[in-house]
């Protein structure tokens, strides 16, 4: 597995595989070839259909700077679904044509070409880490430091403050989101939205929701936010973090960097391991994961067992499987930040399930995960970030009464 440090990317919404990744290819090409005049860019599959309500173009645009360049589509379904094809010219003359494969949270891969990023991690699965972790009597959190070594506690504390600055930004931003959907942000008047008579279940929902809904409305209109494990599903994980480090006093910043680290842990075991793009494996590959990671960090808060920590992980994915990812319009919008409000209750669902149930599981982690991935690669094209399928399909601008 790779370092979680290219898991966790502070970046620019909306999408983290259709415009961080493509930004980082063409800027990786820019900075080699230098002296090229024109760029010619066919964006295929998802990138092809839903590339411009996820700003894809303008993305690709803002690495070339002032580079003139011209886009292509096209759908050829033997290709990865997140693949462009970049050609770059001097005159007229093709110097350099690159295939690349956008596969989620901003990594891409040059077709080809060995990967430039090299695996850190000696285990691959949970079971062969758990088992480690019990012989040299150490925790997860232990064990993931250990592994991505030196300078990895401030990189932590960065993300948490990048996360924590998301969090700020959209509760205190109101206003409409980009796009034709002309949605009103909601996380400001969630925040504010209080009541003497409000119970204490249905606040700590408010107040949950309200931070999901405020960094994946800072995603949803370009802002900074960080990849936990995608732009799309970037709410979940600080909503549950910063949602429980302002109730309990125990809940300090070592206990939210030990909880980044776990969460870290696991979107990058169900990356490696089955995919964290819903271009590739529906919603639940993106939300499903985020709320597995949010579920592995709140247990980790609270010092439960590894055991626990990975019964929370798994009943988050498990609860989460066959998740389309359905886009109207294209836009990271409908239905995709309501779901990460969601998601980050259920990843505190998740934990106090895990907390009472462990002893009776009978599902691992690393079986979900695999389960996870089957049930992306058996689903429909439709429901895999094409927009061609599901709410996108039925919704119906007409329709529309003003319910959002």
């Amino acid at each position: 597995m790779l370092s979680i440090r290219s898991l966790y990317n502070v970046g620019y919404g909306p999408s983290s595989s259709h415009t961080m990744g493509p930004a980082k290819a063409v800027k990786m090409i820019r900075d080699e070839y230098q002296d090229l005049d024109h760029y010619e860019i066919t964006l295929y599959n998802s990138l092809a259909l839903t590339g411009r309500g996820h700003l894809t173009e303008e993305a690709i645009k803002e690495s070339l700077g002032h580079c003139p360049v011209t886009f292509l589509t096209s759908i050829e379904l033997g290709k990865h679904p997140n693949t462009l094809m970049i050609r770059g010219f001097k005159e007229n003359q093709l110097i350099v044509e690159k295939e690349v494969q956008s596969v989620g949270g901003g990594r891409i891969l040059f077709v080809g070409q060995e990967d430039y990023e090299k695996p850190i991690y000696p285990h691959k699965t949970f079971k062969e880490i758990k088992k480690y972790c019990k012989d040299h009597k150490m925790n997860l959190a232990d064990y993931v430091f250990m592994v991505e070594g030196e300078g990895f506690h401030d990189f932590l504390e960065d993300i948490w403050e990048a996360m924590k600055a998301s969090i700020m930004k959209g509760i205190s931003t109101k206003g409409t989101l980009p796009g034709p959907l002309k949605l009103k942000r909601k996380a400001p008047s969630l925040y504010a939205r209080d009541s003497e008579r409000e119970a204490i279940e249905i606040t700590e929902n408010r107040l949950v929701a309200s931070y999901a809904f405020a960094v994946s409305e800072e995603n949803a209109s370009g802002g900074i936010i960080v990849t936990a494990p995608t732009c799309g599903a970037c709410g979940v994980l600080p909503a549950v973090l910063y949602y429980m480090h302002e109730k309990h006093d125990v809940v300090n910043k070592e206990r939210i960097l030990n909880g980044l680290a776990v969460a870290g842990l696991i979107g990058n075991l169900i990356k490696h391991n089955a995919s964290i793009s819903g271009a590739v494996a529906g919603c639940q590959a993106e939300i499903g994961s985020a709320c597995a990671m949010a579920a592995a960090a709140h247990a980790t808060l609270f010092n439960l067992s590894m055991d626990q920590v990975e019964y929370a992980a798994e009943i988050a994915i498990e609860h989460h499987l066959g998740l389309t990812c359905d886009p109207i319009n294209g836009y990271v919008q409908i239905p995709c930040i309501e779901r990460n409000a969601v998601a980050a209750l259920r990843a505190i669902d998740a934990c106090g399930l895990a907390y009472f149930l462990t002893d009776s599981r009978k599902i691992s982690l690393d079986m979900v995960i695999q389960t996870m991935y089957q049930t992306g690669l058996d689903m429909h094209s439709s429901y895999k970030e094409t927009s061609q399928g599901g709410l996108a399909f039925y919704f119906k601008e007409e329709e529309d009464v003003n319910c959002w």
